[in-house]
């Protein structure tokens, strides 16, 4: 089985891969599994000081395996990927979404979950879920906390697509860094992460993280249950096959 998610430690920077482009790097199972792995992996290291997740490719995370999804209930699915946004709140370093490409729906939520992010001009970003019969039941839990309200209402509500200058004024990107300056800003970033302690580092991301933590213990099971119930609706499944298929879902004829 080819790998998905590669791993590599250089200096003190723990940097993981999302390497899946033939998908977009959806959320498949395989995905979700080998990231949360190689995050525990990070975890784990004792030389890893900080934790650059990017991506290969024009996506950096397309959200659910909607070929998957298509086919009926995907079990566990909601559940693997509420403990992957858990892991990613609770890893005691700071991991560094850096984004050169598009990010939709679920990929949000990983976004949304990193301590910082930083993307260049040529990303986006859209809530798509009610675009497809769903609601971002999970990915609230690591998006609504650091978004403006009302425009997280706008974006949650319509869908539509912004960029990384719209994005870093509501709160979900750190940086909107200008072409060719991405990893400038991700490596000053971690430059000025070592100048922090250890200890110091994961002491303080405990008390930023310390209601997100609250919010996923508590209401992940009920995020992750609602999320399943949706993607096994018959609304659900005709906004799947439609955007599959390319065509208009049978609700927009009623317009």
């Amino acid at each position: 089985m080819t790998e998905l998610v590669r791993y590599e430690v250089s200096g003190d920077v723990a940097t993981i891969t999302l390497d899946s482009p033939h998908n977009r790097n959806a959320l498949s199972a395989q995905l979700v599994g080998e990231l949360s792995a190689r995050l525990a992996e990070a975890g784990a290291d004792r030389a890893a000081r900080a934790v650059v997740l990017t991506h290969t490719g024009r996506v950096f995370c397309a959200g659910a395996d909607l070929k998957a999804a298509g086919t009926g209930p995907v079990d566990g699915t909601g559940t693997a990927i509420m403990a992957l946004l858990q892991a990613i709140t609770e890893l005691p370093k700071p991991v560094i979404a850096r984004i050169a490409g598009h990010v939709r729906a679920g990929g949000m939520g990983i976004v949304g979950a990193c301590d910082l992010a930083v993307a260049t001009e040529g990303a986006s970003f859209a809530f798509t879920e009610a675009r497809i019969g769903v609601a971002p039941a999970m990915i609230s839990l690591t998006t609504l906390d650091i978004m403006d309200p009302r425009q997280a209402a706008r974006y949650y509500l319509t869908g539509e697509t912004f960029g990384p200058e719209a994005a870093a004024q509501l709160g979900l990107v750190t940086v909107a860094a200008p072409d060719g300056e991405l990893d400038t800003v991700v490596d000053g970033l971690v430059a000025q992460i070592r100048e922090t302690s250890p200890h110091g580092s994961a002491e303080t991301k405990k008390l930023l993280t310390a209601g997100r933590r609250e919010r996923l213990a508590t209401r992940g099971n009920e995020m992750a249950a609602l999320s399943a119930r949706l993607f096994a609706s018959d609304e659900a499944q005709e906004g799947i096959h439609a955007f599959l298929e390319r065509r208009e879902p049978a609700w927009r004829s009623r317009l």
